[in-house]
């Protein structure tokens, strides 16, 4: 079955009934509905009534001129696409009309050769419009809808792990009380297993602990400040210096821009990237951590540098997904969330962040404040 295309609706205005009824009249009916009328406010009443496609105004009229018109038509209809008629073709004509809102401007009298063309880039400025309005309308509705679900998947992850709190501890605390209390008389074979057990269930807290801080994330409100975030790299450094007292790290911290942000959410972002370059760098003989900052293209970009084990850059769409290893557990402590934790705040303040890396090699994980 053929596709039944409804005709543009053009509403045309002239003061001159002559002349808005032989404009009307010549418009090909097969693929325009002209309405016309001689009075602005009669024409914007139409408006309001039923849909109009495309305006041609006439410019010099009583009353309510066509800009005027324009004006007052756009503000009922924003896609609403414009056309200044005019006997008066002066460049200063058609900067008023563009001025005004109009797409373009034809001279009286009028050629029906010249007006087509004109009425058919209009037409088509006014689809390109409808089509961005709509997607603008499903991009806004989808994302209220992906917000929704992120609130309710985080809501269910917070009340998952919360729930699973309490049943964790009791085995954790009937393990402990098993292996203080009878260890002693016990073969190795049931030891070995009770401790195992307990290994895994501490290892099970942890993984909770990082779901319930992720799940905090979503739900926390940004409290955003002027940040002083050299001195903030320089006060983690320090802290994870007196954590590690007993290696010899070497950490360069450049330039540091400031930014705008969540000095806590920040200062949470370099503590999780920072102890991984202290974590990473645990084989190298000499370790080296560098920290530097520059501002580029209205965004402060971050990066925390270190000669470590690295990681194969195949993987690195995975690297911020929560709970992903790239190591193994009996090699680097931790849960695989510090990352995800990281990548959360960043994108919260509306910013990026991303890693390179090479096998043995080391990482560089960089991140991005808009300004």
């Amino acid at each position: 079955m053929p596709t039944t295309v409804s005709k543009a609706r053009i509403l045309v205005v002239d003061d001159e009934a002559a002349q808005m009824k032989a404009l009307c009249d010549t418009l090909p009916g097969g693929d325009y509905e002209a309405v016309g009328f001689t009075d602005g406010h009669a024409a914007l009443a139409e408006l309001r009534r039923a849909r109009c496609d495309l305006l041609l105004a006439d410019l010099m009229m009583p009353g309510m001129d066509g800009i005027t018109l324009l004006r007052a038509a756009q503000e009922i209809d924003p896609d609403l696409v414009g056309i200044i008629m005019t006997g008066d073709g002066t460049i200063t004509t058609a900067v008023e009309a563009m001025k005004a809102g109009a797409l373009d401007y034809i001279l009286k009298p009028f050629k029906l050769s010249v007006v087509i063309p004109v009425l058919e880039r209009a037409l088509a400025v006014r689809r390109l419009r409808l089509e961005n309005a709509e997607l603008a309308q499903r991009v806004r509705e989808r994302t209220t809808e992906l917000e929704a679900a992120n609130r309710e998947l985080e809501a269910f992850s917070y009340s998952v792990a919360h729930d699973l709190r309490g049943p964790l501890s009791v085995i954790v605390g009937y393990a402990e009380t098993l292996i203080d209390d009878h260890a002693a008389q016990w073969p190795d074979g049931p030891g070995k297993l009770v401790g195992a057990i307990m290994a895994s269930g501490e290892h099970m807290q942890r993984l909770i602990d990082g779901l319930l801080r992720l799940s905090r994330l979503g739900r926390q409100p940004l409290s955003k400040g002027a940040v002083d975030t050299g001195a903030l790299v320089r006060e983690v450094v320090d802290e994870l210096r007196r954590q590690h007292d007993r290696r010899e790290v070497t950490v360069h911290v450049g330039d540091i821009p400031a930014c705008v942000g969540d000095q806590a959410l920040l200062r949470q972002v370099l503590v999780n990237l920072l102890a991984n370059a202290f974590k990473f760098t645990r084989a190298r003989e000499k370790p080296l951590i560098t920290v530097i900052g520059w501002t580029e293209a209205g965004e402060r970009i971050y990066c925390v540098r270190d000669n470590g084990a690295g990681f194969d850059m195949q993987q690195a769409d995975k690297l911020f997904s929560a709970f992903q290893r790239f190591h193994d557990s009996d090699q680097y402590e931790g849960t695989g969330i510090g990352l995800s934790i990281a990548s959360r705040i960043v994108q919260r303040h509306g910013g990026r962040i991303w890693a390179t890396a090479e096998i043995g090699k080391g990482a560089a994980f960089y991140f991005s404040i808009p300004d």
